[in-house]
């Protein structure tokens, strides 16, 4: 697979009330709107959307009234809630150390938003957004950065969307500890990986609709939670082979831009979109992709776009299994 070109942006929003956030959202509405199942387009499901978000969110309501309030489209606040959109699963890998966080997010860059989004919702949160307001990574001015992988796991159920549950973690926590605590009480539709990084200690811990959370002994993830992985799941997604990988690099990121932590799958809907590099502590991010990178942070956030080659030529064609059928699985997301 050839290189291609990708254009990522970046965007304040502020405290999301004077439109900017509303306006690039609605620009995407037609691509969200393919999210939401048929139980969120019912008032009942609507109901049932808001009553959770109250109960699991509720310092985020405030928020999510005033988002919804500007995007102003019908089913626009039970979009925003992420608690009845369809199942998603994809790869990525992710390392996290005190202070630091490195992931690899992988995917199909056709369907990846490539916003990167400064706000002061509730406090001040840098990270790749996607689902309007939700995030696939970030970090808060405290020094608590999150990110995520899919858990290789084809269930769903009830619960959220683990991108809204990362801006909400960024929003209301300071800590690891703290984090750890709220995830625990927060229904989540898929398994999903979650890696957690503090000024003092990193952590990963899986979680889904059918586990309770529990944490790993080290602080990195790939896309499995329970081991064996069954043969064809690693012939597919390779998880196991990433997984080590990433362990012997650590925190490196010249291996992140390598196989087999890269990877260049692009034609089979699937390969490394970004890598980033979260130093928390410091409240800086850095962006990179094989020829260039791109750097924000708390003291120096820089609007603007950027359009990056990704991917290496590579006669590997392995992909992430897809698992579902496609019209029970929706659109295809998760790290």
């Amino acid at each position: 697979m050839s290189k291609q070109q990708m254009t990522f942006r970046a965007i304040e929003v502020g405290d999301g009330s004077d439109g900017r956030r509303a306006a690039h959202t609605q620009a995407l509405w037609s691509t969200a709107e393919r999210w939401m199942t048929e139980e969120s387009r019912t008032p009942e499901g609507a109901a049932r959307a808001r009553r959770m978000f109250e109960s699991h969110m509720p310092e985020l309501v405030p928020v999510l009234d005033r988002l919804a309030g500007q995007l102003d489209r019908p089913g626009g606040e039970t979009f925003l809630t992420l608690a009845t959109i369809k199942p998603f699963f994809s790869g990525c890998t992710q390392i996290g150390g005190s202070g630091t966080l490195l992931r690899n997010y992988d995917f199909d860059p056709a369907d990846c938003e490539g916003t990167v989004v400064s706000s002061h919702f509730l406090r001040p949160v840098i990270g790749m957004q996607d689902a309007g307001w939700g995030l696939l990574d970030g970090m808060n001015e405290a020094g608590l950065a999150v990110s995520l992988t899919f858990g290789g796991r084809f269930v769903h159920g009830p619960g959220f969307a683990i991108l809204i549950v990362l801006r909400y973690l960024l929003e209301t926590c300071e800590t690891v500890d703290q984090a750890i605590g709220k995830l625990r009480t927060i229904p989540i539709g898929i398994p999903q990986n979650v890696t957690l990084v503090d000024r003092e200690r990193a952590s990963t811990v899986f979680v889904g609709p059918d586990i309770p959370l529990s944490e790993t002994p080290d602080a990195c993830a790939a896309n499995h939670q329970h081991l064996p992985v069954p043969d064809e799941q690693e012939r597919f997604s390779r998880t196991q082979e990433r997984l080590s990988a990433i362990r012997a690099a650590g925190t490196d990121v010249a291996a992140m831009l390598k196989p087999p932590l890269y990877q260049s799958a692009y034609d089979e809907g699937l390969g490394t979109v970004y890598t980033a590099l979260y130093e928390s502590a410091e409240g800086r991010v850095t962006y990179h992709w094989p020829d260039e990178s791109w750097e924000q942070s708390f003291a120096d956030f820089s609007p603007g776009s950027r359009t990056v080659s990704i991917g290496q030529e590579t006669t590997d064609s392995s992909v992430a299994h897809r698992g579902l059928a496609d019209d029970d699985r929706g659109r295809q997301h998760g790290g």
